[in-house]
């Protein structure tokens, strides 16, 4: 995936004003499937499994038994008993190790099918009426997934995305990516890279793994609570239900740069606390970031000063998303 083709900004208001095509087959994918793929799938990740219908889309956190996260996850219920598990791409490889040596008592399999998938997100508010226009019937709603024909090729097309908009995200045979590619390129929607793909999901206040997560980072002061069903059992349940009850020291929060400047990550918060992701915001067009900071100091509103490379900068805590569509 290209840091840019014509340009972070140009490419970044192409999704937020029409639509924007992802080139992110880097992500992997990891497949559980058997009579009891639902119970070890349910013993793995963080969310209650048990929840979500066929057809139906869930993000989920994979935690260590010290309830840090190993990676955050999206899983799509395919039929009863097989589930498509899409993890990020620098942590596949672990995910796959641990899925495959945990919760073996359970009747199921977990397969490696990265190899298998490429995948294209396709997002904008015209991101549907494009796709629609290419595909053999409707599409999915939000947080769903449903099997379908996109320019003549067979794909899972999946209510999902990481931008902030509205949009679908299409996995596809890898031999067949460029002739979907072209399509859909064809049809109007906007060629983006990774750097557009960070300033979109930074605006949307989305995490990501490596800067705003970690193994050292529990999914509570990560404000990913709602993500967690302790009462499941998963892995690392016991340790974030006591972070739960105890409040987390530090909890993650979004902040707009007042006045000139940047705050990047590690970047450290005067008084405690320090910066995950920032960038410069194309929409809101002044500086941006995520933060762990004191959880007395995570209200929004709060005033916070930030330590940019000696440079002290004024900044305030904000509400989440940071770049709202009314607005």
């Amino acid at each position: 995936m290209p840091l840019q083709y014509t340009g972070i900004r140009e490419e970044h208001m192409a999704v937020r004003e029409r639509v924007g095509v992802f080139d992110v087959s880097h992500m992997g994918q990891v497949e559980t499937s058997g009579p009891q793929a639902m119970q070890r799938l349910q013993r793995l990740v963080s969310n209650d499994v048990s929840r979500m219908p066929e057809g139906g889309a869930q993000y989920s956190l994979l935690c260590n038994e010290r309830g840090g996260v190993l990676d955050d996850l999206f899983t799509y219920r395919l039929s009863e008993t097989r589930f498509l598990t899409v993890t990020n791409a620098a942590n596949h490889e672990r995910d796959l190790a641990w899925m495959s040596t945990h919760a073996q008592e359970c009747d199921a399999d977990v397969r490696d099918r990265a190899a298998d998938f490429a995948m294209l997100a396709v997002q904008g508010p015209r991101a549907r009426a494009l796709v629609s226009g290419l595909a053999d019937g409707a599409l999915p709603e939000r947080m769903h997934a449903v099997s379908r024909t996109l320019a003549g090729v067979p794909l899972l097309v999946c209510g999902t995305g990481y931008t902030g908009e509205d949009g679908v995200e299409l996995l596809l045979a890898p031999d067949a990516a460029a002739d979907v590619w072209r399509a859909l390129t064809e049809a109007g929607a906007t060629p983006v890279g990774l750097g557009a793909r960070d300033t979109l999901r930074l605006e949307a206040c989305f995490h990501l793994y490596g800067n705003d997560l970690s193994e050292d980072r529990d999914p509570i002061g990560a404000g990913l609570g709602w993500a967690c069903s302790e009462q499941t059992g998963f892995i690392g349940a016991e340790a974030i239900a006591a972070v739960r009850a105890q409040g987390p020291p530090q909890r993650i929060v979004p902040f707009v740069i007042e006045g000139p400047g940047i705050a990047r990550q590690g970047n450290l918060v005067v008084g405690g606390g320090v910066v995950t992701s920032g960038s410069y915001s194309p929409s809101l067009q002044c500086g941006i970031g995520l933060a762990y900071v004191p959880s007395e100091r995570a209200a929004p509103g709060t005033r916070i000063q930030i330590d940019v490379r000696g440079t002290v900068r004024d900044a305030v805590v904000s509400r989440k998303p940071l770049h709202r569509k009314d607005t």
